[in-house]
């Protein structure tokens, strides 16, 4: 069962194990009688419109269906998923379309569908309940409440029958439905007895008087070392998760400690053979960019196909950190592969960016059967129909095509790819040029053309369900990838993706002063989560660093301060993820997790340090130490928990270097010092502007030194600062690059 989020692998092992002895048989076609509609399909969300013909009574989460609970005293069925969730299809295929099943709900349960994405809130409070009594998680999350919102019971994905000992949804419905009805008090009471447990498990104490220090940062280290896969990248076994948060507290490992240590040179080869290993594999998707949601096997090979922005915003990311950690220009290509996908297949006409493309299609045009990673997957015959005789056999061996199929032992239960190949990269350009005794360039050329030509054929196919939902966090990530790759990558087209995301946000999901949580044919009703203002906060910041518009600074700000408004835990530090005004949210919980998407408390952290970077503001920098401090019990007892929050805590460590570059933005001068600066990887920096103009004026009000830098004897010059205290200005770019070089951090005696 390909589950989406990362969890323990333990508990990802056992519903992986469970998944491939219940999972035996094709889902039932649909069988839902096409007249009758629901009240899914007054709603804006992918995922909800995809059930508005379930026989199911739907109801979207709300007080409509609370009441309906309230009046004819009936527990809830909650289901919760996503639109493009492979295993939340099955289930509605297999059960809610399925009348039997369909008319059990309907006479004992008040049920009710969520879009995870759509409320992450309500998703979070369900899934620590289910993560708590089960010992994992995941999607379709299945959870039964009192009418009250309670959890009673709860799990998964749950098959039409009872098969291999495992109770099939009916028998699951109706043992609760008679429970309810026979021994309704007891059910009540259990369920308090959960939401008290769950609250105490929630509740975060005072901060830390101290805080965790640099020994937390060496701690995870050695940690991540424990659990590497020195073969193939990565951390543990089966399955594996891309998890660029990791990447990133690795990249920050390799600037602190330098890279002539031990220490650093340990962080530098675990990130940079993990994003190797990754973009050979078949989790890449190496004819149209981007990259799968993980493996399901530790080869980096058989992915669980969908496609979410937030992967692709993070590892465009940390490819663009591989490419200045090394100079190596297969890490600029991966990064621009991930990129030109999003522009190509994931951007709005207005410019926001789409959340996800699923991980099933249509077999064939005109025909009802689907199936997971059809629109990628291959048959050796037909490459060769496409690429012929010549080109055909060097591409099978350079991407592992084999006639019988390619797939690992164990990585596909249902055999939905028996046959067929998922394209990995088996050997590199100069072994397969070796090979084939062919000159390099010639057999690049060769290959290119072969992977043009298998995307157009490709093109050809049913294509997966595009989620066009447009999700403000995930723009926020999203706008610091594309961000960076401009500053880094020097490239205009990157730079106005990000630009043109941040336009769109702030006219349709900005609303009388606080942000709304998503778009689809106009802006959802569902306000912003602390996840939206975070990662938007950290997107506008990377967007001045690429631009220097000194707007996005001022809206950063402004989002900042209403995120403290709305979300802030006024008494100990750290951030809520809901406001205090969520009445139908059972439990404000206080996120600490780094997994798929970072924790909004580690991006608030790192944004207020920035923020006080830029505006010289001690609150600023004291709820960033506050926040880190909250966590500090965690980061003690599992760092690699919270690999985002160790980047923080490492900022947080560091003195803070702010580099000035004193000229007009678009003079060559300039550009050169800046394409300088951009250069190396240097995770604790400012780069300002003083252009002379506005944008200079304003920083200068809030930092004095900014007041009376500029160019040099007519020139463009950099000033490097620590502290706000500046060395000698530079006009050349050399002379810049030694006063950059790394300084790491000394060891202790």
């Amino acid at each position: 069962m390909r589950f989406v989020r990362n969890l323990p692998r333990r508990s990802v092992a056992t519903l992986l194990l469970a998944a491939a002895t219940c999972l035996g048989e094709e889902p039932a076609k649909p069988v839902t009688p096409p007249a009758f509609t629901n009240a899914l399909a007054s709603e804006k969300s992918p995922y909800l419109l995809q059930h508005k013909h379930n026989p199911v009574d739907w109801f979207p989460w709300g007080e409509a269906a609370f009441a309906k609970a309230r009046k004819e005293n009936k527990p809830i069925f909650l289901s919760v998923g996503y639109s493009t969730c492979h295993w939340c299809h099955v289930m509605a295929h297999e059960s809610f379309e399925n009348p039997a099943i369909a008319k059990l709900m309907n006479e004992l349960f008040v049920n009710i569908k969520i879009d995870r994405e759509e409320r992450p809130d309500v998703d979070r409070v369900y899934m620590t309940y289910v993560q708590a009594t089960t010992g994992g998680g995941g999607w379709p999350m299945s959870v039964f409440l009192t009418p009250g919102l309670q959890p009673f019971f709860g799990g998964t994905y749950f098959p039409p029958e009872d098969r291999g000992g495992r109770p099939g949804f009916p028998t699951v419905l109706k043992r609760l439905g008679e429970a309810w009805k026979s021994d309704q008090k007891n059910v009540e009471s259990a369920a308090q007895n959960a939401v008290k447990a769950l609250q105490e498990y929630t509740n975060a104490g005072a901060p830390s008087a101290t805080g965790a220090n640099a020994e937390a940062l060496a701690a995870g280290l050695a940690q991540m070392a424990r659990t590497f896969d020195s073969e193939l990248g990565g951390f543990g076994g089966a399955p594996k998760f891309p998890r660029p948060v990791a990447l990133n507290f690795l990249f920050r490992m390799f600037a602190r400690n330098g890279a002539d240590t031990q220490d650093g040179k340990l962080a530098a080869s675990m990130a940079l053979l993990t994003l190797r290993k990754m973009a050979a594999g078949g989790m890449h998707d190496h004819l149209g960019g981007g990259f799968h949601r993980y493996s399901v096997d530790r080869f980096w090979h058989v992915p669980h196909f969908e496609k979410m922005l937030y992967d692709q915003a993070q590892l465009a990311s940390a490819y663009v950190d591989a490419f200045q950690v090394t100079g190596d220009r297969q890490y600029e290509a991966v990064a621009r592969d991930i990129l030109d996908y999003v522009r190509r297949e994931l951007t709005d006409q207005a410019g926001g960016f789409y959340s996800a493309e699923d991980a099933d299609s249509l077999l064939e045009h005109g025909r009802p059967e689907h199936g997971e990673g059809a629109f990628y997957v291959w048959t050796k015959t037909e490459i060769d129909r496409v690429l012929g005789d010549e080109a055909a056999p060097i591409f099978h061996r350079v991407y592992g095509v084999e006639a019988e199929g390619n797939s690992p032992a164990g990585s596909d239960p249902l055999n939905e790819l028996k046959g067929k190949n998922t394209l990995i990269r088996r050997m590199d350009l100069a072994e397969a040029a070796r090979l084939f005794k062919r000159d390099e360039a010639e057999l690049d050329q060769m290959l290119a053309a072969s992977r043009k030509k298998l995307f157009t054929e490709r093109a050809k196919r049913p294509r997966p369900h595009l989620d066009d939902k447009i999700i403000t966090a995930w723009n926020g990530l999203m706008i610091s990838a594309f961000a960076r790759a401009a500053q880094v990558l020097d490239d205009s087209a990157y730079l106005a993706s990000a630009q043109r995301s941040a336009r769109f946000i702030r006219e349709q999901l900005w609303k009388n002063g606080a942000l709304v949580r998503s778009y689809r044919q106009g802006a959802s009703v569902v306000p912003g989560f602390c996840d939206d203002y975070a990662f938007l906060i950290g997107g506008l910041l990377d967007l001045y660093e690429a631009d220097f518009d000194v707007a996005w600074l001022q809206w950063a700000i402004e989002l900042q301060e209403k995120q403290n408004a709305l979300f802030e835990d006024k008494t100990h530090g750290g951030y809520f993820s809901v406001s205090e005004n969520s009445p139908d949210i059972l439990l404000r919980m206080k996120e600490d997790y780094d997994g798929a998407e970072p924790s909004p408390n580690s991006i608030a952290a790192m944004n207020l340090l920035r923020l006080a970077q830029v505006t010289g503001r001690q609150d600023f920098r004291d709820r960033a130490d506050k926040t880190i401090r909250v966590f500090s019990e965690q980061i003690s007892k599992q760092p690699t928990a919270l690999p985002q929050m160790l980047c923080a805590l490492d900022a947080s460590l560091a003195k803070p270097r702010q580099i000035v570059i004193a000229g007009q933005s678009n003079a060559a001068d300039t550009r050169a010092l800046l394409r300088e600066t951009h250069a190396s990887f240097i995770p604790n920096k400012l780069v300002i502007l003083a252009d002379g103009a506005a944008g200079q004026k304003w920083l200068g009000e809030k930092l004095e030194f900014l007041r009376t830098v500029g160019p040099i004897q007519g020139r463009a010059a950099a000033y490097v600062c620590e502290d706000f205290v500046c060395q000698l200005p530079v006009n050349e770019p050399t002379k810049l690059r030694e006063l950059l070089k790394p300084k790491p951090v000394a060891p202790k005696p």
